[in-house]
Protein backbone atom coordinates (compact mmCIF):
# COMPACT_ATOMS: atom_id res chain seq x y z
CA UNK A 1 0.00 0.00 0.00
CA UNK A 2 1.04 3.53 -0.25
CA UNK A 3 1.61 6.07 2.57
CA UNK A 4 -1.25 7.71 1.71
CA UNK A 5 -3.62 4.41 2.24
CA UNK A 6 -1.79 3.27 5.39
CA UNK A 7 -2.86 6.65 6.46
CA UNK A 8 -6.16 6.13 5.33
CA UNK A 9 -6.69 3.13 7.22
CA UNK A 10 -4.96 4.38 10.37
CA UNK A 11 -7.48 7.02 10.80
CA UNK A 12 -9.88 4.46 10.79
CA UNK A 13 -8.73 2.53 13.44
CA UNK A 14 -6.38 4.90 15.85
CA UNK A 15 -8.45 7.28 18.18
CA UNK A 16 -7.31 10.59 16.87
CA UNK A 17 -5.72 12.17 19.85
CA UNK A 18 -2.83 13.06 17.98
CA UNK A 19 -2.24 15.55 15.02
CA UNK A 20 0.24 13.02 12.83
CA UNK A 21 2.44 14.72 10.37
CA UNK A 22 1.09 12.78 6.83
CA UNK A 23 4.11 10.19 6.73
CA UNK A 24 4.10 6.21 7.69
CA UNK A 25 8.19 5.49 9.23
CA UNK A 26 8.88 2.36 8.63
CA UNK A 27 12.70 1.57 9.53
CA UNK A 28 15.75 3.38 11.05
CA UNK A 29 19.41 3.23 10.35
CA UNK A 30 21.71 4.86 12.43
CA UNK A 31 20.80 8.81 13.09
CA UNK A 32 18.30 8.62 10.11
CA UNK A 33 14.59 7.20 9.15
CA UNK A 34 12.71 5.75 6.38
CA UNK A 35 9.00 6.31 5.43
CA UNK A 36 7.00 3.11 3.72
CA UNK A 37 7.94 4.99 0.46
CA UNK A 38 11.71 4.22 1.29
CA UNK A 39 12.22 8.52 1.38
CA UNK A 40 15.30 8.91 4.26
CA UNK A 41 14.79 11.70 7.00
CA UNK A 42 17.90 13.08 9.49
CA UNK A 43 15.86 12.25 12.65
CA UNK A 44 16.69 15.62 15.28
CA UNK A 45 13.73 14.37 17.39
CA UNK A 46 14.95 10.84 18.60
CA UNK A 47 10.83 9.56 19.26
CA UNK A 48 10.71 12.40 21.35
CA UNK A 49 13.95 12.27 22.78
CA UNK A 50 13.79 8.00 23.78
CA UNK A 51 16.10 6.49 20.93
CA UNK A 52 19.80 8.20 22.64
CA UNK A 53 21.25 5.10 20.85
CA UNK A 54 20.40 5.89 17.62
CA UNK A 55 18.88 2.75 15.38
CA UNK A 56 21.46 0.43 14.78
CA UNK A 57 23.34 -0.22 17.68
CA UNK A 58 24.15 -3.87 17.19
CA UNK A 59 24.85 -4.70 20.60
CA UNK A 60 21.27 -3.73 21.98
CA UNK A 61 19.61 -5.27 19.51
CA UNK A 62 21.15 -7.98 20.09
CA UNK A 63 20.74 -8.06 23.45
CA UNK A 64 17.31 -7.14 23.16
CA UNK A 65 16.95 -10.22 20.54
CA UNK A 66 18.93 -12.30 23.10
CA UNK A 67 16.18 -11.93 26.27
CA UNK A 68 13.31 -12.48 24.13
CA UNK A 69 14.64 -16.02 23.22
CA UNK A 70 15.20 -16.38 27.09
CA UNK A 71 11.67 -14.77 28.97
CA UNK A 72 10.08 -11.74 28.10
CA UNK A 73 8.16 -11.41 31.17
CA UNK A 74 7.59 -13.12 34.42
CA UNK A 75 6.11 -10.83 37.09
CA UNK A 76 7.27 -8.96 40.22
CA UNK A 77 6.62 -11.60 42.57
CA UNK A 78 9.93 -12.78 41.48
CA UNK A 79 13.27 -11.91 40.89
CA UNK A 80 14.94 -11.74 37.46
CA UNK A 81 18.64 -10.81 36.75
CA UNK A 82 18.36 -7.85 33.61
CA UNK A 83 15.91 -6.30 36.53
CA UNK A 84 18.65 -6.55 39.54
CA UNK A 85 21.46 -5.76 37.03
CA UNK A 86 20.11 -2.55 35.32
CA UNK A 87 18.94 -0.82 39.29
CA UNK A 88 22.96 -1.36 40.52
CA UNK A 89 23.43 0.89 36.88
CA UNK A 90 21.10 3.45 37.84
CA UNK A 91 22.73 3.61 41.47
CA UNK A 92 25.43 3.66 40.35
CA UNK A 93 25.38 6.75 37.87
CA UNK A 94 22.89 8.40 40.38
CA UNK A 95 24.81 7.67 44.17
CA UNK A 96 20.60 6.95 45.14
CA UNK A 97 19.54 4.28 47.27
CA UNK A 98 16.71 2.15 45.57
CA UNK A 99 14.84 1.95 42.06
CA UNK A 100 11.23 0.54 41.45
CA UNK A 101 10.88 -0.20 37.45
CA UNK A 102 7.56 1.51 35.52
CA UNK A 103 6.11 1.27 32.17
CA UNK A 104 6.56 4.83 31.28
CA UNK A 105 7.69 8.46 32.47
CA UNK A 106 4.18 9.19 33.45
CA UNK A 107 3.89 5.91 35.92
CA UNK A 108 7.44 7.21 37.69
CA UNK A 109 5.73 10.28 38.50
CA UNK A 110 2.68 8.37 40.51
CA UNK A 111 4.85 6.57 41.47
CA UNK A 112 7.19 9.16 42.88
CA UNK A 113 3.80 11.61 43.78
CA UNK A 114 2.87 8.33 45.78
CA UNK A 115 6.35 7.87 47.87
CA UNK A 116 6.18 11.28 48.62
CA UNK A 117 2.94 11.58 49.97
CA UNK A 118 3.56 8.24 52.43
CA UNK A 119 6.77 9.90 53.22
CA UNK A 120 4.77 12.87 54.82
CA UNK A 121 2.12 10.83 56.20
CA UNK A 122 4.55 8.45 58.18
CA UNK A 123 5.61 11.76 59.55
CA UNK A 124 2.46 12.74 61.01
CA UNK A 125 -0.85 10.80 60.44
CA UNK A 126 -2.60 13.11 58.33
CA UNK A 127 -3.66 13.14 54.23
CA UNK A 128 -4.18 17.27 53.74
CA UNK A 129 -0.44 17.64 52.63
CA UNK A 130 0.58 19.71 49.93
CA UNK A 131 2.77 19.74 46.71
CA UNK A 132 4.51 22.60 44.88
CA UNK A 133 4.62 22.26 40.93
CA UNK A 134 6.36 24.44 38.30
CA UNK A 135 3.92 26.85 35.49
CA UNK A 136 4.76 25.31 32.10
CA UNK A 137 5.93 22.04 33.62
CA UNK A 138 5.27 18.55 31.85
CA UNK A 139 4.83 15.78 33.68
CA UNK A 140 2.20 13.14 31.80
CA UNK A 141 -1.09 12.82 30.71
CA UNK A 142 -2.16 10.13 33.94
CA UNK A 143 -4.22 12.34 36.35
CA UNK A 144 -1.21 12.27 39.34
CA UNK A 145 1.26 13.45 36.07
CA UNK A 146 -1.21 15.34 34.92
CA UNK A 147 -2.32 17.56 38.44
CA UNK A 148 1.36 18.72 38.48
CA UNK A 149 1.35 19.50 35.11
CA UNK A 150 1.87 23.65 34.96
CA UNK A 151 -0.28 24.19 31.58
CA UNK A 152 -3.97 24.40 32.42
CA UNK A 153 -5.02 23.89 29.19
CA UNK A 154 -4.47 20.13 29.88
CA UNK A 155 -5.96 19.58 32.83
CA UNK A 156 -9.38 22.09 32.03
CA UNK A 157 -11.29 18.95 30.82
CA UNK A 158 -10.25 16.72 32.77
CA UNK A 159 -11.03 18.13 36.70
CA UNK A 160 -10.63 17.55 39.48
CA UNK A 161 -7.81 16.41 39.83
CA UNK A 162 -5.85 15.15 42.46
CA UNK A 163 -6.19 17.80 45.37
CA UNK A 164 -3.22 19.89 47.02
CA UNK A 165 -1.35 21.19 44.20
CA UNK A 166 0.29 24.49 43.83
CA UNK A 167 2.12 26.02 41.00
CA UNK A 168 5.21 28.57 41.17
CA UNK A 169 7.51 30.31 38.45
CA UNK A 170 10.32 28.37 37.43
CA UNK A 171 13.83 30.29 38.23
CA UNK A 172 11.68 32.62 40.90
CA UNK A 173 12.44 31.49 44.20
CA UNK A 174 10.46 34.03 45.33
CA UNK A 175 7.27 32.48 43.48
CA UNK A 176 8.25 29.18 45.11
CA UNK A 177 8.63 30.20 48.66
CA UNK A 178 4.97 32.49 48.74
CA UNK A 179 3.04 28.75 47.98
CA UNK A 180 5.24 26.98 51.41
CA UNK A 181 3.35 26.18 54.20
CA UNK A 182 3.64 23.89 57.31
CA UNK A 183 1.87 21.47 54.89
CA UNK A 184 4.28 21.20 51.94
CA UNK A 185 5.53 18.17 51.51
CA UNK A 186 7.04 17.72 47.81
CA UNK A 187 8.20 20.26 45.13
CA UNK A 188 8.59 18.65 42.30
CA UNK A 189 10.56 20.20 39.13
CA UNK A 190 11.80 19.32 35.93
CA UNK A 191 15.80 20.31 35.94
CA UNK A 192 15.07 21.35 32.54
CA UNK A 193 11.75 21.89 31.31
CA UNK A 194 11.50 20.06 27.96
CA UNK A 195 7.71 20.20 26.62
CA UNK A 196 7.13 23.99 28.43
CA UNK A 197 9.72 25.48 26.46
CA UNK A 198 13.49 24.31 27.08
CA UNK A 199 14.25 26.11 30.14
CA UNK A 200 16.94 25.34 32.09
CA UNK A 201 17.12 25.47 35.94
CA UNK A 202 19.46 28.14 37.12
CA UNK A 203 22.06 27.18 39.64
CA UNK A 204 20.94 29.58 42.30
CA UNK A 205 17.17 28.86 41.72
CA UNK A 206 17.91 24.77 41.96
CA UNK A 207 20.17 25.39 44.92
CA UNK A 208 18.04 27.23 46.92
CA UNK A 209 15.41 25.01 46.24
CA UNK A 210 17.55 22.21 48.02
CA UNK A 211 18.52 24.17 51.13
CA UNK A 212 14.42 25.06 51.68
CA UNK A 213 13.65 21.52 51.51
CA UNK A 214 16.08 20.58 53.54
CA UNK A 215 15.63 22.84 55.99
CA UNK A 216 11.47 21.89 56.37
CA UNK A 217 12.04 18.07 55.03
CA UNK A 218 10.15 18.47 51.90
CA UNK A 219 10.62 16.23 49.65
CA UNK A 220 12.40 17.46 46.32
CA UNK A 221 10.89 15.22 43.29
CA UNK A 222 13.45 16.25 39.62
CA UNK A 223 11.52 15.08 36.65
CA UNK A 224 14.43 13.85 34.27
CA UNK A 225 12.16 11.78 31.85
CA UNK A 226 13.82 13.88 29.49
CA UNK A 227 16.30 15.83 29.99
CA UNK A 228 18.33 12.73 32.00
CA UNK A 229 20.28 10.00 30.65
CA UNK A 230 22.72 11.79 29.28
CA UNK A 231 20.92 14.63 27.11
CA UNK A 232 22.95 17.46 28.84
CA UNK A 233 26.25 15.83 29.25
CA UNK A 234 25.69 14.70 32.48
CA UNK A 235 24.20 11.12 32.74
CA UNK A 236 21.49 13.44 34.78
CA UNK A 237 21.05 17.42 34.73
CA UNK A 238 21.18 17.65 37.97
CA UNK A 239 24.38 16.79 38.21
CA UNK A 240 25.89 19.70 35.91
CA UNK A 241 24.25 21.81 39.43
CA UNK A 242 25.57 19.09 42.23
CA UNK A 243 22.03 19.40 44.30
CA UNK A 244 20.53 15.50 44.21
CA UNK A 245 16.86 14.99 44.16
CA UNK A 246 15.15 12.91 46.88
CA UNK A 247 13.07 11.22 44.03
CA UNK A 248 13.97 11.59 40.40
CA UNK A 249 11.96 10.36 37.72
CA UNK A 250 13.59 9.29 34.75
CA UNK A 251 12.34 7.49 31.50
CA UNK A 252 12.53 7.69 27.42
CA UNK A 253 16.73 7.44 27.33
CA UNK A 254 16.52 4.58 29.80
CA UNK A 255 15.55 2.06 27.50
CA UNK A 256 15.92 3.47 24.16
CA UNK A 257 12.51 2.58 22.48
CA UNK A 258 11.09 -0.11 24.78
CA UNK A 259 8.92 1.11 26.92
CA UNK A 260 10.19 1.50 30.44
CA UNK A 261 10.43 4.39 33.05
CA UNK A 262 11.67 4.33 36.85
CA UNK A 263 11.47 6.42 40.11
CA UNK A 264 14.62 6.57 41.91
CA UNK A 265 14.62 7.32 45.68
CA UNK A 266 17.36 8.28 48.10
CA UNK A 267 17.88 7.23 50.98
CA UNK A 268 15.43 8.66 53.34
CA UNK A 269 12.86 8.57 51.43
CA UNK A 270 12.98 4.58 50.27
CA UNK A 271 13.68 3.99 54.07
CA UNK A 272 10.56 5.75 55.40
CA UNK A 273 7.78 5.37 52.56
CA UNK A 274 6.54 3.14 50.12
CA UNK A 275 6.31 -0.81 51.86
CA UNK A 276 4.63 -4.05 50.34
CA UNK A 277 1.50 -3.57 49.13
CA UNK A 278 1.50 0.60 48.37
CA UNK A 279 2.21 0.45 44.91
CA UNK A 280 3.13 -2.20 42.40
CA UNK A 281 3.04 -2.57 38.37
CA UNK A 282 2.32 -5.69 35.96
CA UNK A 283 5.17 -5.51 32.98
CA UNK A 284 7.50 -2.42 35.04
CA UNK A 285 10.42 -4.24 35.72
CA UNK A 286 10.53 -7.41 33.07
CA UNK A 287 13.33 -8.75 31.69
CA UNK A 288 13.26 -7.42 28.42
CA UNK A 289 12.53 -4.02 29.19
CA UNK A 290 15.46 -3.96 32.18
CA UNK A 291 17.62 -5.74 29.54
CA UNK A 292 17.20 -3.10 27.29
CA UNK A 293 18.53 -0.69 30.12
CA UNK A 294 21.29 -2.66 30.97
CA UNK A 295 22.54 -2.75 27.71
CA UNK A 296 22.12 1.09 28.00
CA UNK A 297 24.35 2.13 30.51
CA UNK A 298 26.86 -0.15 28.97
CA UNK A 299 26.60 0.98 25.80
CA UNK A 300 27.11 4.41 27.15
CA UNK A 301 30.47 3.60 28.77
CA UNK A 302 31.61 2.04 25.47
CA UNK A 303 30.82 5.02 23.39
CA UNK A 304 31.58 7.91 25.73
CA UNK A 305 28.01 9.44 25.27
CA UNK A 306 28.42 11.99 27.68
CA UNK A 307 31.80 12.96 26.17
CA UNK A 308 30.12 12.93 22.74
CA UNK A 309 27.08 14.88 23.77
CA UNK A 310 29.36 17.48 25.42
CA UNK A 311 31.46 17.99 22.41
CA UNK A 312 28.66 17.87 20.09
CA UNK A 313 26.15 19.79 22.41
CA UNK A 314 28.52 22.91 22.06
CA UNK A 315 28.95 22.83 18.36
CA UNK A 316 24.54 22.73 18.13
CA UNK A 317 24.75 25.37 20.27
CA UNK A 318 27.17 27.42 18.13
CA UNK A 319 25.13 27.05 15.08
CA UNK A 320 22.06 27.80 16.42
CA UNK A 321 23.07 30.85 17.83
CA UNK A 322 24.73 31.46 14.38
CA UNK A 323 20.75 30.69 12.99
CA UNK A 324 19.35 33.09 16.20
CA UNK A 325 21.78 36.14 14.93
CA UNK A 326 21.13 35.59 11.44
CA UNK A 327 17.04 35.19 11.47
CA UNK A 328 14.50 38.53 12.83
CA UNK A 329 12.04 35.81 13.50
CA UNK A 330 14.18 34.19 16.03
CA UNK A 331 13.49 35.78 19.65
CA UNK A 332 15.78 33.56 21.76
CA UNK A 333 17.84 30.49 22.31
CA UNK A 334 18.60 28.28 24.56
CA UNK A 335 19.11 24.97 26.36
CA UNK A 336 21.92 22.78 27.58
CA UNK A 337 23.59 19.56 25.45
CA UNK A 338 21.25 17.67 23.16
CA UNK A 339 18.69 18.93 24.27
CA UNK A 340 18.32 22.68 22.91
CA UNK A 341 15.51 25.07 21.10
CA UNK A 342 14.91 28.29 18.90
CA UNK A 343 12.25 30.74 19.94
CA UNK A 344 10.12 32.18 17.45
CA UNK A 345 8.22 35.13 17.00
CA UNK A 346 5.74 33.16 14.25
CA UNK A 347 4.11 29.77 14.84
CA UNK A 348 6.34 26.89 13.40
CA UNK A 349 4.21 24.02 12.57
CA UNK A 350 4.94 25.48 9.15
CA UNK A 351 8.53 25.29 9.44
CA UNK A 352 8.95 21.67 10.55
CA UNK A 353 6.39 20.45 7.31
CA UNK A 354 9.53 22.40 5.40
CA UNK A 355 11.74 21.02 6.97
CA UNK A 356 9.89 17.60 6.82
CA UNK A 357 9.92 17.94 3.01
CA UNK A 358 13.53 18.24 2.52
CA UNK A 359 14.36 15.26 4.85
CA UNK A 360 14.58 16.77 8.34
CA UNK A 361 12.72 15.86 11.02
CA UNK A 362 11.66 18.23 13.87
CA UNK A 363 9.46 18.48 16.22
CA UNK A 364 7.87 21.42 18.63
CA UNK A 365 7.93 22.59 22.11
CA UNK A 366 4.73 24.73 22.23
CA UNK A 367 3.44 26.80 19.11
CA UNK A 368 6.58 28.78 18.88
CA UNK A 369 9.69 26.84 19.67
CA UNK A 370 11.63 24.09 17.64
CA UNK A 371 12.82 21.29 19.61
CA UNK A 372 16.35 19.35 18.92
CA UNK A 373 16.65 16.38 20.97
CA UNK A 374 18.53 14.29 18.51
CA UNK A 375 20.39 11.00 19.12
CA UNK A 376 23.02 11.15 21.56
CA UNK A 377 25.38 9.56 19.15
CA UNK A 378 24.96 12.48 16.17
CA UNK A 379 28.19 14.24 15.01
CA UNK A 380 29.18 17.49 14.45
CA UNK A 381 28.54 16.41 10.23
CA UNK A 382 24.58 15.76 10.91
CA UNK A 383 24.74 19.30 12.81
CA UNK A 384 26.08 21.00 9.61
CA UNK A 385 23.53 18.40 7.65
CA UNK A 386 20.51 19.44 9.37
CA UNK A 387 21.71 23.17 9.59
CA UNK A 388 21.99 23.22 6.15
CA UNK A 389 18.13 21.92 5.90
CA UNK A 390 16.73 24.82 8.28
CA UNK A 391 18.35 27.33 6.57
CA UNK A 392 17.06 26.52 3.16
CA UNK A 393 13.81 26.44 4.43
CA UNK A 394 13.83 29.29 6.56
CA UNK A 395 14.80 31.28 3.71
CA UNK A 396 11.90 30.35 1.38
CA UNK A 397 10.04 30.31 4.34
CA UNK A 398 10.74 34.15 4.94
CA UNK A 399 11.22 34.95 0.82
Amino acid sequence: MSMTEYIEEAEQVLLHTYNRYQIVLDRGEGVHLFDADGKSYLDFCAGIAVFALGYSNENYKNAVKSQIDKIIHTSNYYYNVPAIEAAKAIIEASGMDKVFFTNSGAEAVEGALKAARKYAFLKDDTTDHEIIALEHSFHGRTMGALSVTGNPAYREAFKPMIGNIKFATMNDIDSVKAQISEKTCAIIMETVQGEGGIYPAEEAFLKEIRAICDEKDIILILDEIQCGMGRTGYMFAWQRYGVMPDIMTCAKGLTCGIPGGAFVLGKKVAENSLKAGDHGTTYGGNPLTTMAAKTVFEEYKRLDILGNVKTVGEYLYKKLDEIAQRYDIIKAHRGIGLMQGLEFTVPVADIIKECMNDGLILINAGSNILRFVPPLVITKDDVDEMISILTGCLDRIRS
